[in-house]
Protein backbone atom coordinates (compact mmCIF):
# COMPACT_ATOMS: atom_id res chain seq x y z
CA UNK A 1 0.00 0.00 0.00
CA UNK A 2 1.32 3.42 -0.93
CA UNK A 3 1.97 5.85 1.94
CA UNK A 4 0.01 9.09 2.22
CA UNK A 5 2.17 12.11 1.42
CA UNK A 6 1.34 15.78 1.70
CA UNK A 7 1.65 17.79 -1.54
CA UNK A 8 5.06 19.23 -0.63
CA UNK A 9 6.57 15.86 0.19
CA UNK A 10 5.03 14.32 -2.92
CA UNK A 11 6.44 17.06 -5.14
CA UNK A 12 9.92 16.75 -3.66
CA UNK A 13 9.83 12.96 -4.04
CA UNK A 14 8.76 13.38 -7.66
CA UNK A 15 11.68 15.74 -8.30
CA UNK A 16 14.13 13.41 -6.59
CA UNK A 17 12.97 10.36 -8.57
CA UNK A 18 13.05 12.23 -11.88
CA UNK A 19 16.51 13.63 -11.20
CA UNK A 20 17.85 10.23 -10.14
CA UNK A 21 16.35 8.54 -13.21
CA UNK A 22 18.05 11.14 -15.38
CA UNK A 23 21.47 11.25 -13.75
CA UNK A 24 21.85 8.07 -11.72
CA UNK A 25 23.51 10.00 -8.88
CA UNK A 26 22.32 10.61 -5.29
CA UNK A 27 20.29 13.81 -5.04
CA UNK A 28 21.15 16.33 -2.33
CA UNK A 29 18.95 18.86 -0.56
CA UNK A 30 20.67 21.80 -2.25
CA UNK A 31 19.96 20.33 -5.69
CA UNK A 32 16.31 19.85 -4.78
CA UNK A 33 16.10 23.37 -3.36
CA UNK A 34 17.27 24.85 -6.66
CA UNK A 35 15.06 22.59 -8.78
CA UNK A 36 11.87 22.79 -6.73
CA UNK A 37 11.13 26.49 -7.16
CA UNK A 38 9.03 26.28 -3.99
CA UNK A 39 10.98 28.78 -1.92
CA UNK A 40 12.08 26.09 0.54
CA UNK A 41 15.36 26.19 2.40
CA UNK A 42 17.81 23.31 2.30
CA UNK A 43 17.05 22.71 5.99
CA UNK A 44 13.33 22.36 5.30
CA UNK A 45 14.03 19.97 2.45
CA UNK A 46 16.35 17.93 4.66
CA UNK A 47 13.50 17.56 7.14
CA UNK A 48 11.18 16.34 4.39
CA UNK A 49 13.86 13.92 3.20
CA UNK A 50 14.19 12.60 6.73
CA UNK A 51 10.45 11.92 6.78
CA UNK A 52 10.66 10.14 3.41
CA UNK A 53 13.57 8.12 4.75
CA UNK A 54 11.47 6.94 7.70
CA UNK A 55 8.72 5.92 5.29
CA UNK A 56 11.17 3.75 3.37
CA UNK A 57 10.95 5.87 0.22
CA UNK A 58 14.55 7.11 0.06
CA UNK A 59 17.91 5.97 1.37
CA UNK A 60 21.24 7.70 1.78
CA UNK A 61 24.24 5.78 0.39
CA UNK A 62 27.27 5.60 2.66
CA UNK A 63 29.40 7.51 0.18
CA UNK A 64 27.09 10.46 -0.30
CA UNK A 65 24.98 12.95 1.64
CA UNK A 66 22.40 12.78 -1.15
CA UNK A 67 19.53 10.31 -1.32
CA UNK A 68 18.28 7.79 -3.84
CA UNK A 69 14.75 6.40 -4.26
CA UNK A 70 13.84 2.89 -3.14
CA UNK A 71 11.69 0.40 -5.04
CA UNK A 72 8.79 1.58 -2.87
CA UNK A 73 9.41 5.15 -4.05
CA UNK A 74 9.32 4.06 -7.69
CA UNK A 75 6.01 2.29 -7.06
CA UNK A 76 4.56 5.44 -5.48
CA UNK A 77 5.96 7.50 -8.35
CA UNK A 78 4.44 5.23 -11.02
CA UNK A 79 1.07 4.89 -9.29
CA UNK A 80 0.55 8.43 -8.01
CA UNK A 81 2.93 10.96 -9.53
CA UNK A 82 3.77 9.89 -13.06
CA UNK A 83 2.16 11.37 -16.13
CA UNK A 84 3.29 9.21 -19.06
CA UNK A 85 4.36 11.11 -22.13
CA UNK A 86 2.65 10.64 -25.45
CA UNK A 87 4.74 8.47 -27.72
CA UNK A 88 6.79 10.57 -30.10
CA UNK A 89 5.40 10.66 -33.64
CA UNK A 90 8.74 9.46 -35.00
CA UNK A 91 8.69 6.41 -32.71
CA UNK A 92 5.10 5.56 -33.62
CA UNK A 93 5.93 5.91 -37.32
CA UNK A 94 8.94 3.61 -36.87
CA UNK A 95 6.77 0.94 -35.25
CA UNK A 96 4.14 1.18 -37.99
CA UNK A 97 6.76 1.11 -40.74
CA UNK A 98 8.78 -1.80 -39.40
CA UNK A 99 6.09 -4.11 -38.00
CA UNK A 100 4.63 -5.02 -41.39
CA UNK A 101 2.66 -8.27 -41.74
CA UNK A 102 4.30 -9.24 -45.03
CA UNK A 103 7.42 -10.21 -43.09
CA UNK A 104 5.71 -13.20 -41.41
CA UNK A 105 5.21 -14.02 -37.73
CA UNK A 106 8.81 -14.99 -36.88
CA UNK A 107 10.23 -11.88 -38.52
CA UNK A 108 7.61 -9.69 -36.81
CA UNK A 109 8.60 -11.00 -33.39
CA UNK A 110 12.30 -10.46 -34.09
CA UNK A 111 11.63 -6.96 -35.38
CA UNK A 112 9.37 -6.06 -32.45
CA UNK A 113 12.01 -7.20 -29.96
CA UNK A 114 14.76 -5.27 -31.75
CA UNK A 115 12.67 -2.10 -32.04
CA UNK A 116 11.69 -2.16 -28.37
CA UNK A 117 15.32 -2.59 -27.40
CA UNK A 118 16.65 0.18 -29.64
CA UNK A 119 13.89 2.67 -28.78
CA UNK A 120 14.00 2.03 -25.02
CA UNK A 121 17.76 1.35 -24.82
CA UNK A 122 16.90 -1.55 -22.51
CA UNK A 123 16.53 -5.31 -22.91
CA UNK A 124 13.36 -6.31 -24.75
CA UNK A 125 11.39 -9.57 -24.79
CA UNK A 126 8.56 -10.81 -27.00
CA UNK A 127 7.01 -14.20 -26.27
CA UNK A 128 6.06 -16.54 -29.11
CA UNK A 129 2.30 -16.56 -29.80
CA UNK A 130 0.35 -19.27 -28.04
CA UNK A 131 -1.40 -21.11 -30.83
CA UNK A 132 -2.99 -23.77 -28.66
CA UNK A 133 -3.98 -22.77 -25.16
CA UNK A 134 -3.54 -25.62 -22.68
CA UNK A 135 -7.00 -26.67 -21.47
CA UNK A 136 -7.53 -28.49 -18.18
CA UNK A 137 -9.76 -31.53 -18.72
CA UNK A 138 -9.53 -33.12 -15.30
CA UNK A 139 -7.51 -33.04 -12.09
CA UNK A 140 -7.03 -35.79 -9.54
CA UNK A 141 -5.16 -35.99 -6.23
CA UNK A 142 -3.69 -39.12 -4.62
CA UNK A 143 -2.27 -39.27 -1.07
CA UNK A 144 1.41 -40.05 -0.61
CA UNK A 145 3.48 -40.45 2.55
CA UNK A 146 5.28 -37.69 4.47
CA UNK A 147 2.77 -34.91 3.82
CA UNK A 148 2.88 -35.25 0.06
CA UNK A 149 0.13 -35.37 -2.55
CA UNK A 150 0.36 -36.53 -6.16
CA UNK A 151 -1.51 -34.15 -8.50
CA UNK A 152 -2.54 -35.63 -11.85
CA UNK A 153 -3.59 -33.12 -14.51
CA UNK A 154 -5.17 -34.18 -17.79
CA UNK A 155 -4.54 -31.33 -20.24
CA UNK A 156 -5.94 -30.80 -23.74
CA UNK A 157 -7.11 -34.13 -25.16
CA UNK A 158 -4.91 -36.73 -23.50
CA UNK A 159 -1.73 -35.11 -22.17
CA UNK A 160 -1.09 -36.18 -18.58
CA UNK A 161 1.09 -34.14 -16.22
CA UNK A 162 2.06 -35.37 -12.75
CA UNK A 163 3.40 -33.26 -9.91
CA UNK A 164 4.24 -34.05 -6.29
CA UNK A 165 2.92 -31.41 -3.88
CA UNK A 166 4.38 -30.81 -0.43
CA UNK A 167 1.48 -29.95 1.89
CA UNK A 168 1.15 -28.87 5.51
CA UNK A 169 -0.60 -32.06 6.69
CA UNK A 170 -1.56 -35.52 5.53
CA UNK A 171 -4.79 -35.79 3.53
CA UNK A 172 -7.03 -38.83 3.33
CA UNK A 173 -8.05 -40.27 -0.03
CA UNK A 174 -11.65 -39.19 0.64
CA UNK A 175 -10.63 -35.58 1.32
CA UNK A 176 -8.57 -35.42 -1.86
CA UNK A 177 -11.38 -36.94 -3.91
CA UNK A 178 -13.76 -34.31 -2.57
CA UNK A 179 -11.28 -31.54 -3.47
CA UNK A 180 -10.83 -32.92 -6.99
CA UNK A 181 -14.61 -33.16 -7.50
CA UNK A 182 -15.03 -29.50 -6.52
CA UNK A 183 -12.31 -28.39 -8.93
CA UNK A 184 -13.52 -30.54 -11.82
CA UNK A 185 -17.05 -29.27 -11.38
CA UNK A 186 -16.04 -25.60 -11.40
CA UNK A 187 -12.89 -25.39 -13.49
CA UNK A 188 -12.69 -28.23 -16.05
CA UNK A 189 -12.54 -26.86 -19.58
CA UNK A 190 -10.67 -23.68 -18.62
CA UNK A 191 -7.32 -22.74 -20.10
CA UNK A 192 -4.48 -22.83 -17.58
CA UNK A 193 -3.74 -19.09 -17.80
CA UNK A 194 -7.24 -17.89 -16.92
CA UNK A 195 -7.59 -20.81 -14.49
CA UNK A 196 -4.60 -19.66 -12.43
CA UNK A 197 -6.10 -16.17 -12.24
CA UNK A 198 -9.49 -17.56 -11.18
CA UNK A 199 -7.85 -19.78 -8.55
CA UNK A 200 -6.03 -16.82 -7.02
CA UNK A 201 -9.29 -14.87 -6.78
CA UNK A 202 -11.24 -17.83 -5.39
CA UNK A 203 -8.51 -18.52 -2.85
CA UNK A 204 -8.97 -15.01 -1.45
CA UNK A 205 -12.76 -15.43 -1.47
CA UNK A 206 -12.58 -18.83 0.20
CA UNK A 207 -10.48 -17.39 2.99
CA UNK A 208 -13.05 -14.68 3.53
CA UNK A 209 -15.95 -17.14 3.60
CA UNK A 210 -14.06 -19.80 5.59
CA UNK A 211 -15.27 -22.48 3.14
CA UNK A 212 -12.88 -25.20 4.27
CA UNK A 213 -13.36 -27.67 1.40
CA UNK A 214 -13.11 -25.02 -1.30
CA UNK A 215 -10.13 -23.45 0.45
CA UNK A 216 -8.30 -26.79 0.50
CA UNK A 217 -9.21 -27.60 -3.09
CA UNK A 218 -8.17 -24.25 -4.50
CA UNK A 219 -4.92 -24.20 -2.49
CA UNK A 220 -4.00 -27.66 -3.80
CA UNK A 221 -4.80 -26.69 -7.39
CA UNK A 222 -2.89 -23.42 -7.14
CA UNK A 223 0.19 -25.33 -5.98
CA UNK A 224 -0.26 -27.95 -8.71
CA UNK A 225 -0.38 -25.25 -11.40
CA UNK A 226 2.38 -23.07 -9.95
CA UNK A 227 5.26 -22.70 -12.37
CA UNK A 228 3.18 -24.00 -15.29
CA UNK A 229 4.58 -21.49 -17.74
CA UNK A 230 3.06 -21.45 -21.21
CA UNK A 231 4.69 -23.87 -23.60
CA UNK A 232 6.74 -21.75 -25.92
CA UNK A 233 9.66 -19.45 -26.10
CA UNK A 234 10.58 -15.80 -26.40
CA UNK A 235 12.70 -13.55 -28.55
CA UNK A 236 15.10 -11.27 -26.70
CA UNK A 237 17.17 -8.30 -27.83
CA UNK A 238 19.43 -5.73 -26.22
CA UNK A 239 20.66 -7.60 -23.18
CA UNK A 240 23.98 -5.80 -23.54
CA UNK A 241 22.17 -2.47 -22.97
CA UNK A 242 21.92 -3.36 -19.29
CA UNK A 243 25.70 -3.26 -18.93
CA UNK A 244 25.64 0.54 -19.28
CA UNK A 245 23.79 1.01 -15.98
CA UNK A 246 26.18 1.18 -13.03
CA UNK A 247 23.63 -0.28 -10.60
CA UNK A 248 23.59 -3.45 -12.71
CA UNK A 249 27.32 -3.33 -13.42
CA UNK A 250 28.39 -5.84 -10.77
CA UNK A 251 29.87 -8.79 -12.64
CA UNK A 252 28.11 -11.43 -10.56
CA UNK A 253 24.76 -9.64 -10.80
CA UNK A 254 25.05 -9.43 -14.58
CA UNK A 255 26.11 -13.05 -14.74
CA UNK A 256 23.06 -14.14 -12.76
CA UNK A 257 20.80 -11.96 -14.89
CA UNK A 258 22.09 -13.34 -18.20
CA UNK A 259 21.86 -16.89 -16.86
CA UNK A 260 18.19 -16.23 -16.10
CA UNK A 261 17.73 -14.97 -19.64
CA UNK A 262 19.32 -18.17 -20.97
CA UNK A 263 17.19 -20.47 -18.77
CA UNK A 264 14.04 -18.65 -19.90
CA UNK A 265 11.82 -20.63 -17.52
CA UNK A 266 11.57 -17.92 -14.85
CA UNK A 267 10.83 -15.20 -17.38
CA UNK A 268 8.21 -17.33 -19.12
CA UNK A 269 6.51 -17.91 -15.77
CA UNK A 270 6.57 -14.16 -15.06
CA UNK A 271 5.10 -13.38 -18.47
CA UNK A 272 2.47 -16.07 -17.86
CA UNK A 273 1.12 -13.79 -15.13
CA UNK A 274 0.84 -10.94 -17.64
CA UNK A 275 -1.20 -12.76 -20.29
CA UNK A 276 -4.46 -11.92 -18.53
CA UNK A 277 -3.43 -8.39 -17.53
CA UNK A 278 -5.48 -5.44 -18.69
CA UNK A 279 -2.92 -3.36 -20.56
CA UNK A 280 0.51 -2.43 -19.24
CA UNK A 281 1.76 -4.21 -16.13
CA UNK A 282 4.81 -3.08 -14.15
CA UNK A 283 6.95 -5.14 -11.76
CA UNK A 284 9.39 -3.03 -9.74
CA UNK A 285 12.28 -4.68 -7.93
CA UNK A 286 11.20 -7.61 -5.79
CA UNK A 287 7.59 -7.43 -7.04
CA UNK A 288 8.50 -9.90 -9.79
CA UNK A 289 9.12 -12.60 -7.19
CA UNK A 290 12.53 -13.48 -8.66
CA UNK A 291 15.65 -12.50 -6.72
CA UNK A 292 17.68 -12.08 -9.89
CA UNK A 293 15.34 -9.20 -10.88
CA UNK A 294 15.46 -7.41 -7.51
CA UNK A 295 17.41 -4.48 -9.01
CA UNK A 296 15.29 -4.42 -12.17
CA UNK A 297 11.89 -3.34 -13.36
CA UNK A 298 9.84 -5.22 -15.94
CA UNK A 299 7.21 -3.42 -18.02
CA UNK A 300 4.92 -5.65 -20.10
CA UNK A 301 1.77 -5.57 -22.21
CA UNK A 302 -0.15 -8.44 -23.84
CA UNK A 303 -0.58 -8.59 -27.61
CA UNK A 304 -3.34 -10.32 -29.55
CA UNK A 305 -3.92 -12.38 -32.68
CA UNK A 306 -7.39 -11.90 -34.16
CA UNK A 307 -8.71 -10.51 -30.92
CA UNK A 308 -7.39 -13.27 -28.65
CA UNK A 309 -4.46 -12.64 -26.32
CA UNK A 310 -1.57 -14.67 -27.70
CA UNK A 311 1.59 -13.41 -26.02
CA UNK A 312 3.38 -10.69 -24.12
CA UNK A 313 6.04 -8.15 -24.97
CA UNK A 314 8.00 -5.93 -22.64
CA UNK A 315 11.27 -4.45 -21.51
CA UNK A 316 13.64 -5.24 -18.65
CA UNK A 317 15.89 -2.58 -17.17
CA UNK A 318 17.07 -1.01 -13.92
CA UNK A 319 14.49 0.27 -11.46
CA UNK A 320 15.48 3.82 -12.44
CA UNK A 321 14.28 3.34 -16.02
CA UNK A 322 12.47 6.24 -17.72
CA UNK A 323 8.94 5.04 -16.98
CA UNK A 324 7.38 8.10 -18.65
CA UNK A 325 8.83 6.94 -22.00
CA UNK A 326 8.84 3.18 -21.54
CA UNK A 327 5.18 2.74 -20.56
CA UNK A 328 3.66 4.37 -23.69
CA UNK A 329 6.31 2.69 -25.86
CA UNK A 330 5.44 -0.80 -24.61
CA UNK A 331 1.71 -0.09 -24.87
CA UNK A 332 1.93 1.15 -28.45
CA UNK A 333 4.28 -1.63 -29.54
CA UNK A 334 1.76 -4.21 -28.31
CA UNK A 335 -1.04 -2.54 -30.29
CA UNK A 336 1.00 -2.29 -33.50
CA UNK A 337 2.27 -5.86 -33.22
CA UNK A 338 -1.34 -7.07 -32.72
CA UNK A 339 -2.36 -5.23 -35.89
CA UNK A 340 0.53 -6.73 -37.85
CA UNK A 341 -0.18 -10.27 -36.68
CA UNK A 342 -3.89 -9.93 -37.40
CA UNK A 343 -3.26 -8.64 -40.90
CA UNK A 344 -0.72 -11.35 -41.51
CA UNK A 345 -3.06 -14.27 -40.72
Amino acid sequence: MNPSLNPRAAELLKLLVERYIRDGEPVGSRTLSRAAGMGLSSATIRNVMSDLDELGLVVSPHTSAGRVPTARAYRYFVDSLLTPESLADSERETLLRELVPQAGTDALLQTASGLLSSLSRLAAVVTVPRRNMAILRRIEFLPLSDRRVLAILVVNQCEVQNRVLHVERDFSAAELEQCANVLNEHFAGRDLVSLRRALAEDLRGARDQMNRTLLQAVALAEQALRGQAPAGDFVMSGGSNLMSFHELGDVQRLKNLFEAFDRKRDLLDLFDQCLSADGVQIFIGGESGYTVLDECSVVTAPYSVNGQVAGVLGVIGPTRMAYHRVIPLVSEAAKVLSQGLKAGN
